[in-house]
């Protein structure tokens, strides 16, 4: 039976994070976590630049395809839920290392599959680690940084996410062409070269904290405060901070209930619309270029790189801004440029593939903004006993509209005019806009023990 921290122990720990100075160990953490989450990114966006050759491959319709992609959206969907519930349980760190093998090897088995359906069970399967890691990670860089600037230092962090999907569009855009979409896949294995540093990482002490293990908690601060005393830089004396929510055992009931039911359905609500819109759009850009436009393969994976490198400056901006701006004021106000961008595209841009390349790119600007800011709030309105439990259930959410909007893209495809689906996108955005700037609260420059308390 698991111990329970007392508000003392919690404030205790929570003190000597809340003085370290940013220095090297950081840097090292959030570099060698980053590049699991680079990976995840990477591994994920591989099936929309594969996807025009799979489909030629084993002869799908639209809406077959759209159910090839969203088979790895409902393995994240589960994914998220089953490895927040295990971190919040065994840890930050055994989740991120897991997820991280399973996601690798799945990747090896799709470029191994010999028919269909096993590279759908494969993807499935993969989507399972994709799902749990990146909200686990987060979680993880979260706990360590402090308040002052903690935005940027995880924003930063998440950046490395989307430069994934950037470097997996680009590395798409040669080896899909000329030699097949399965060397694509055989890339996947690469993570595992990062597991002896991942094993070297310490918990995250507010977990072992919040899990009652106080002498472990206190060893690994000891630990990261000799690594960054050794470095020369001095630690200032610990200063009071709130002690936050009594730590406990926390279910998914737990969610739904008190102060944490309006985070949760104001959580849940943006994340579901975001990750809708986003990958509505993304998985399937270089199939709608292709099968719509007759543009050659290359041009289309070229049009999507230049997409997802607009969002990727996007996500620079928001890291940048958002200790600034606030939570709120960067989420709602992204959410808003993007929908009156997509309502644009409906009502101008229909009419070629490079129109609907420039106005779904300078939507990608404030999307792929979003989508990276929803995983610090979300870090940051729960107490760390529940924490990746809330990080995972938004995520899950989030993977919900992964599903749903890969398959409302493959059916209007098959059905209905290019010029409603943006219409539909934009209507959904604007309401995610809506709900997370009326009712979301502003956590800026808050430790994350204030910010519960």
């Amino acid at each position: 039976m698991t111990s329970i921290a007392s508000a003392a122990d919690t404030a205790a720990i929570a003190a000597r994070l809340e003085r370290l100075p940013i220095s090297r160990w950081h840097i090292k953490a959030r570099i060698a976590v980053g590049a699991v989450t680079f990976f995840d990114g990477f591994d994920q966006l591989m099936i929309a630049y594969a996807m025009p050759k799979i489909a030629k491959q084993w002869h799908l319709t639209t809406t077959a395809s759209g159910w090839v992609i969203a088979a790895g959206g409902i393995g994240m969907l589960i994914g998220s839920l089953l490895g927040g519930r295990l971190a919040d349980r065994i840890g930050r760190m055994p989740v991120v290392i897991g997820s991280m093998v399973l996601y690798s090897l799945m990747s090896l088995g799709m470029a191994m599959s010999s028919t269909l359906a096993l590279f759908v069970v494969f993807r499935f399967v993969q989507g399972l680690g994709l799902g749990a890691e990146v909200p686990v990670a987060t979680c993880y860089i979260g706990e360590i940084s402090k308040a002052r600037h903690r935005g940027r230092f995880v924003l930063l962090y998440e950046t490395i996410f989307p430069v994934g999907l950037l470097l997996s569009s680009i590395a798409s855009s040669w080896v899909v062409p000329h030699v097949g979409y399965r060397w694509l896949f055989v890339t996947g294995l690469i993570p595992i070269v990062l597991l002896p540093i991942l094993l070297r990482l310490p918990e995250s002490p507010r977990w072992l904290t919040a899990r009652g293990r106080i002498a472990d908690a206190d060893a690994a601060m000891t630990r990261i405060e000799q690594e960054i005393t050794a470095s020369g830089k001095i630690l200032p004396p610990p200063e009071p901070v709130p002690a936050g929510a009594p730590a406990r055992a926390a279910s998914l009931l737990d969610l739904f209930r008190g102060r944490y039911l309006r985070h949760t359905a104001v959580i849940g609500f943006t994340w579901l619309t975001t990750f809708f819109v986003n990958y509505g759009l993304t998985s399937w850009l270089p199939t709608l270029y292709t099968g719509r436009f007759h543009v050659s393969l290359t041009t289309a994976l070229h049009y999507s790189v230049i997409t997802t490198l607009v969002g990727v400056v996007g996500c620079v901006l928001v890291a940048l801004l958002i200790d600034g701006l606030g939570r709120r004021m960067s989420i709602a106000f992204a959410l808003g440029l993007a929908a009156a961008l997509l309502f644009l595209t409906a009502a101008v841009a229909t009419g070629s593939a490079f129109k609907v390349m420039l106005w779904c790119s300078a939507s990608s600007l404030f999307v792929f903004s979003v989508t990276l800011a929803l995983y610090l709030y979300t870090t940051e309105v729960f107490p760390t006993s529940m924490r990746a439990l809330g990080v995972s259930f938004g995520g899950a959410c989030g993977r919900l509209g992964a599903v749903l909007g890969p398959l409302l893209v493959g059916w209007l495809l098959d059905h209905g005019a290019l010029h409603t689906l943006f219409a539909i996108f934009g209507a959904i955005a604007l309401a995610g806009a809506l709900i997370f700037g009326l009712f979301a609260m502003e956590t800026k420059e808050k430790t994350l023990e204030e910010i519960t308390a």
